[in-house]
């Protein structure tokens, strides 16, 4: 390749990534918005399918993409577009319930990595990256809701009641959102793949 064609190559991969990471952020945005709204003590938690979006973008993007996918979404809704479940804005941060969209940025980059090591979409390491994903996901929801209550609403909260009454109603509907994202991300990898990279191919 001549010298002078790297840039226009760089560039051209740059606007790919900008463009898949934007069409990303949209659809976890627009997942934002599939919810069910379920009663937690005197407050409420949504059920969205956000995570559906998240892990499909893990899976057919490798774990930068994702990362950055998310990281967009994070960044709209932290600059005031109402593209989180329950609007949008800076004050977002000191929700308790914003460190479970933190940990959609730590699930997109482990299950994306774990594909791009095992190079390959088989139903055993969806399952592992669906399984690490899962873990990080409801821990760091689980670490920034008791951390956030105890140390700026000043009410204390015990991990079990964390765990019980804001983490238990969505756990298993978001197993069975693992469970999807793996299935439509084996059938949707040989259409991506033109356009993508390859970090592995589907066995």
């Amino acid at each position: 390749m001549k010298a002078e064609a790297v840039p226009t190559v760089r560039r051209r991969e740059m606007s790919r990534d900008l463009a898949v990471c934007g069409l990303f952020a949209a659809l976890i945005a627009i997942g934002a918005f599939v919810k069910v709204v379920i009663p937690a003590g005197a407050d409420t938690i949504n059920f969205t399918l956000q995570w559906f979006f998240v892990l499909l973008a893990a899976f057919l993007l490798g774990s930068k993409r994702a990362f950055l996918s998310v990281g967009v979404y994070l960044a709209i809704g932290l600059l005031g577009v109402p593209v989180f479940a329950r609007g949008g804005g800076p004050a977002y941060i000191i929700r308790p319930t914003f460190g479970f969209l933190l940990g959609f940025a730590a699930a997109a980059f482990a299950a994306g990595k774990i594909c791009e090591v095992r190079r390959t979409l088989r139903p055993s390491v969806l399952a592992a990256a669906s399984f690490a994903a899962y873990l990080l996901y409801y821990g760091a929801g689980m670490i920034y809701f008791y951390l956030i209550m105890r140390f700026v609403a000043s009410q204390p909260v015990g991990w079990g009641a964390v765990f019980m009454v804001y983490c238990m109603p969505t756990m298993f509907p978001d197993i069975i959102l693992c469970v999807l994202a793996a299935a439509a991300a084996r059938r949707l990898r040989p259409v991506v793949r033109p356009f993508l990279e390859e970090y592995g191919e589907n066995r």
